[in-house]
């Protein structure tokens, strides 16, 4: 029989719950039968019995023998929360604050035997979510414990309702029994929202859970997520392991955490999560050392959370669960992400994840080449940022690229360009000026508006390079997310693959970028955002061979009349550099010459979409393309933010297009000067050679603080 009560166990980390939204009556459901009813909100089971009623008997049964999940019972309040409709930017994920410690010490009171069924528990450090935020369902690995995604709590936990499973440790319901459980909790969540998505998040076992209840219920608006899923299992390297495992004595039972936890993630990741890798090389080795040595005897936990029955229950479990979900494959229609490790020790995960990507209908894949099994519990990985890079978040039954986005936190801040676009920056050493409105020229952007809506138009660089310094300059200095309109290609996946790893196109839209349409442009000026806009498009940063610093603008000025409608503030803006950082060697003209690349070029551009094809001029010739580049000793970006335009009561004077053209040509004009204003005043910098930087930063003032020419 299958009961549910409604009470919170007080953990050092958790409570109780299944049911995370505001509502006066609150649930958790336990499975201990095929059978499944519902109890009152005043009742608790115990040992298969409903006490309801006086809640005096609670707390004593729970506390003493019957136990459950902790040692305080508190009765459901009702509690008034402050729902956030959307984060803030640069917001704190929490990313760095548990590690595999916390969660082997935690275990520890998860694990106690209490005789009770598999269960959902809410985690208390996901805390309550953005208003209309999906379910997500988390179906553990073989452990059962639930606290797999422990790292990822509080990010989590501000975008989705989190329900873990927990399977005690003694509990030996069937793979099917499992199945039926999270099923039931899928169904009613469906009844109760039926326009919202409900997200199951497998790891490992929990992976074929997820994959089952996904082709049982294919009509129910499903995102699976899937971390080295079990299907593979069969297969498993461990496989002429395993009746050595299930022989052991009872006196070596001791050995198997230890070569468990070798076997299933790498120590060295586990104990980088909180270490900061921008650190000197002897801070990071100390407090690794230190991580290390505090991390290794909790281990020996390990043997108490799978004993060696439960081991060979979780074995016989796993190969009925490979076995179903495999079966059903075909019938999967949700919509998949896959996490695939590539030093996965336990699991053929990089096979299995072509396998799936071949057989699922929707199937999109990440892989990790250097990550274990345990992926979640490794550093480097940001769930929720992994879900936001592939598109893979949203709260209604179609993704929508402004509703649906996620700013950026602190955390990915930090690994984007403290970590990753370190050597660029060092490189480029970017220096940015604004016009004030009355004309004066500053360093810094100032002179750019605080409050939108604001439109940032300007000359688009080769290749995008000026893009993320331009990004992180908003985001540091003002702490705006500046929006960027992009080319479809960029969201489409075309090429994507069961190799894919996390990459540049990921984090174009992790920070903000949306494909280039009307109707984005206008929910984005209706939610008064700063925009950046390219009139140029990919024309004019796949130029050609002496044609940097050229516009390739259309005719139509239809970016104006839009601005003008929403009353926003229109900064025109130039950027140099490009040519002291690298020389095009092969542009579109010399690569068509070659006969191989030729034809792959044009399948690439007959396949991909033309957001302005029938345009007249150049600027139709949208050709994608990758040129080839030869470095430079690198030189200097220069950026320069005009005088702001205002059209706040303008609109009528706009909406004529005689009249909308002569501040287009305007704004073109004015970004040419700004752009030939950068390349005379550069000459004047002392510093623009990186030889010249790196002496001064050395003697003189930590990166970022070069001096330059004055404007």
């Amino acid at each position: 029989m299958a009961s549910v009560s409604s009470f919170r166990v007080a953990l050092p980390s958790f409570v109780l719950k299944s049911e995370c939204k505001s509502r006066n009556r609150a649930q958790i459901q336990c499975l201990t039968g095929p059978d499944s009813s519902m109890v009152s909100s005043d009742s608790v089971l115990v040992n298969g019995a409903s006490v309801v009623g006086d809640k005096s008997k609670i707390e004593p049964l729970i506390n003493g023998e019957n136990r459950r999940l902790g040692s305080k019972v508190e009765e459901k309040k009702s509690v008034k929360y402050d729902v956030k409709e959307q984060l803030e930017v640069l917001w704190d994920d929490g990313y760095g604050t548990e590690t595999v410690k916390d969660y082997l010490e935690i275990s520890k009171e998860m694990i106690r035997p209490d005789g009770g069924p598999p269960r959902w528990f809410c985690p208390v450090a996901c805390g309550q979510p953005l208003k209309d935020s999906p379910v997500l369902l988390f179906l553990p690995g073989i452990d059962g414990v639930g606290l797999g995604l422990i790292l990822h709590h509080k990010a989590l936990g501000k975008v989705f309702e989190v329900r873990c499973m927990h399977i005690p440790v003694y509990d030996r319901t069937p793979f099917e029994g499992l199945v039926k459980l999270v099923e039931k909790t899928v169904r009613l969540e469906h009844a109760s929202s039926p326009n919202k998505p409900i997200y199951l998040l497998g790891e490992s076992f929990g992976g074929c859970l997820a994959l089952a209840v996904a082709a049982r219920n294919p009509t129910i608006d499903l995102v699976v997520i899937l971390v080295n899923p079990a299907t593979s299992f069969g297969r498993s390297q461990l496989q002429p392991l395993l009746p050595i495992l299930e022989s052991l004595p009872d006196g070596l039972h001791f050995t198997v955490p230890y070569l468990l936890s070798f076997i299933m993630g790498d120590p060295m990741k586990m104990a980088m999560v909180n270490i900061d890798s921008t650190l000197p090389p002897p801070f990071v080795v100390e407090q690794l050392s230190g991580n290390l040595t505090a991390l290794l005897p909790c281990l020996s936990g390990l043997s108490d959370i799978i004993p060696k029955d439960t081991l060979h229950w979780k074995l016989k479990l796993l190969k009925s669960a490979a076995a179903y979900a495999n079966s059903r494959l075909h019938a999967v229609k949700a919509e998949v992400l896959l996490l695939a490790s590539g030093k996965d020790n336990m699991l053929p995960s990089g096979d299995e994840a072509r396998r799936l990507w071949n057989l699922l209908q929707n199937c999109r894949v990440r892989y990790f080449k250097d990550n274990g099994h345990t992926l979640l519990l490794e550093d480097g990985v940001n769930l929720l940022t992994i879900i936001k890079g592939a598109l893979r978040y949203r709260r209604s039954r179609r993704h929508d690229y402004v509703s649906d986005f996620l700013p950026p936190s602190m955390s990915e801040l930090k690994r984007a360009f403290d970590q990753q676009n370190r050597l660029l920056r060092f490189g480029a050493s970017p220096i940015m000026f604004s016009t004030l409105e009355n004309g004066k020229i500053v360093k810094g952007i100032a002179g750019v508006p605080n409050e939108g809506p604001v439109l940032l138009v300007g000359y688009h660089m080769l290749m995008g390079l000026e893009l993320s310094f331009l990004i992180e300059e908003f985001l540091r200095e003002k702490n705006i997310m500046v929006r960027g309109v992009a080319h479809p290609e960029l969201f489409l996946e075309r090429r994507a693959s069961p190799s894919d790893e996390f990459s540049y196109f990921d984090w174009t839209r992790i920070y903000g970028a949306v494909p280039v349409t009307a109707s984005n442009l206008f929910k984005l000026f209706s939610k008064k955002s700063h925009i950046l806009l390219y009139p140029g498009g990919a024309r004019e940063a796949l130029h050609r061979k002496g044609e940097e610093y050229q516009l390739f603008w259309p005719d139509q000025p239809e970016f104006v009349r839009m601005a003008a409608h929403f009353g926003a503030t229109i900064v025109p803006f130039g950027v140099v550099g490009e040519d002291d950082i690298a020389e095009l060697v092969l542009d579109y003209d010399d690569l068509m010459r070659i006969p191989l690349v030729n034809d792959y070029i044009k399948e690439t551009t007959r396949d991909a979409v033309r957001p302005r094809a029938g345009f007249s001029g150049e600027v139709g010739n949208e050709n994608l393309f990758v040129p080839v580049l030869f470095p430079k000793v690198p030189g200097r970006f220069y950026y320069l933010f005009g005088k702001p335009i205002e059209t706040k009561g303008r609109e009528n004077e706009l909406k004529n297009k005689e009249n909308a053209n002569v501040l287009y040509l305007q704004i073109k004009s004015e970004i040419e000067h700004i752009m030939a204003y950068l390349i005379k005043k550069r000459e004047k910098d002392p510093y623009r050679g990186i030889i010249d930087r790196t002496i001064y930063q050395a003697i003189s003032a930590p990166p970022g603080q070069v001096p330059t020419f004055d404007p």
